[in-house]
């Protein structure tokens, strides 16, 4: 990425974060985060926009699977049966955001940033991102970003983030 393009990039995340605000404001929803790959970046990008105070209740960063396990109640057999890398696990994570929470609303990410960790099943550039309201089921997005950078990668999962959490609410 150029800087152009990252400053691009940077804004359009801006601009998706505090509309997805609003509409959760809107709607009188609160919204937690359960990220992996993205090391908090969801949160982050919301928490640049004034006022998300309002709507984000809180944020997970479970990068380790054991942190998953401890901190959102991932079974440790299904992450060893699919791989933290996984639709299931991704709908996990945003289960176990919601039970660990008073949130309405959770987003949750797990993927293979790169540059290293990818597999012929589980490429580079693979992101699953689940979103749920309470009282719901969960709904989950698989991205093949491919080997684009760790960074392109990472801004991309959380454009997906905030898209599929605007398509659930």
């Amino acid at each position: 990425m150029t800087g152009d393009d990252a400053s691009d990039a940077e804004s359009a995340l801006l601009e998706a974060a505090g509309a997805l605000l609003q509409a959760c404001q809107a709607r009188g929803l609160t919204l937690v985060t359960a990220e992996s790959c993205t090391g908090g970046l969801v949160s982050a990008y919301l928490t640049a926009v004034p006022g998300a105070s309002d709507v984000l209740e809180r944020g997970f960063v479970t990068y380790s699977n054991m942190a998953k396990s401890q901190m959102l109640g991932v079974p440790v057999s299904l992450i060893a049966t699919h791989g933290a890398v996984s639709e299931e696990v991704a709908q996990a994570m945003a289960e176990g955001a919601l039970a660990r929470s008073q949130a309405d609303v959770a987003v949750a990410v797990t993927g293979v940033a790169g540059p290293d960790g990818g597999t012929a099943d589980k490429p580079v550039g693979l992101v699953y991102v689940a979103a749920m309201k309470r009282e719901g089921s969960p709904v989950c997005l698989r991205c093949t970003f491919g080997d684009i950078g760790r960074d392109p990668v990472r801004l991309r999962s959380v454009a997906a983030a905030f898209e599929l959490v605007d398509a659930v609410i």
